[in-house]
């Protein structure tokens, strides 16, 4: 069992398993978060790291603040067209971090 296993697991399950395993008590006003972080830890899993390649994050970022504050500006000059390419901007540049982004084990 991996640590993307664990995120499907059901929280009742998941409570199970904290009592059984890791010996836990007092899980039931836990999350589901920590009770996968518990029973991981318990069962030696590793959690993974999110790794960005072959992109400057950093320069994107960057770009994003100017580009909501360009916003921002066109929004108090009322002008619709403007605000629009922006945010369709702003989601491009996400949806690049996002694809650029993957989870290493």
């Amino acid at each position: 069992m991996d640590w993307h296993e664990l995120q499907k697991v059901k929280v009742t399950e998941l409570r199970e398993m904290a009592k059984d395993k890791a010996g836990t008590t007092g899980v039931t006003g836990l999350s589901k978060d920590r009770l996968v972080e518990i029973v991981a830890e318990a069962l030696g899993i590793e959690k993974p790291h999110l790794v960005v390649e072959g992109i400057a994050k950093g320069k994107i970022k960057r770009k994003i603040r100017a580009l909501k504050a360009e916003t921002k500006e066109a929004i108090a000059a009322k002008d619709r067209a403007l605000i629009k390419r922006k945010r369709r901007q702003i989601h491009r540049l996400k949806r690049r971090i996002r694809r650029a982004a993957h989870l290493t084990h």
